[in-house]
């Protein structure tokens, strides 16, 4: 029984000490990102880390007190870990999609009640990584939707 006891407490402290060594091994952000965070939150947004030793960003604009627009979440295209990013319910259009173009992590995205159209999905076409994209109450048709093509990994519309 002591040596059960014994290999369970060395078992724990390994796990402590290995956490401790994933803590210290999670990249530090660059000063943009920092910034781009900072001006999120300032605005209302949220921007959370997936798990705690994932780099990864969940970035949400929908629970903002303040209006958000194309302008507002210009911050988001300094932030390439974002795989998540809420816009629901935002005054986003077509032309605010340029500052997620980039974001190649993103796995999710809430456009729904949105102003974005058939026009704007051409922005999203190198999203090669998206797999659900919510456009309920937008005014994108099925043929826009054809722009989505070349996302193969696109599981939920």
């Amino acid at each position: 029984m002591r040596s059960f006891v014994a290999v369970l407490s060395l078992s724990a402290i390994s796990a402590i000490g290995g956490m401790a060594i994933a803590e210290d091994a999670k990249p530090a952000r660059t000063a943009a990102e920092e910034q781009a965070i900072a001006a999120i939150k300032k605005l209302g947004g949220l921007v959370l880390e997936i798990a705690q030793n994932d780099p990864r960003l969940d970035v949400a604009f929908h629970l903002a007190d303040s209006k958000i627009g194309d302008a507002e979440i210009a911050p988001v295209k300094d932030l390439p870990q974002t795989a998540q990013l809420n816009l629901r319910g935002t005054e986003v259009t077509d032309a605010g999609l340029v500052h997620i173009k980039d974001l190649k992590g993103l796995t999710k995205l809430h456009l729904e009640k949105t102003k974005v159209t058939d026009a704007g999905l051409e922005q999203l076409k190198g999203l090669e990584n998206l797999e659900y994209l919510n456009l309920y109450a937008t005014a994108v048709t099925d043929a826009g939707l054809k722009s989505l093509a070349p996302l193969k990994k696109l599981k939920k519309l």
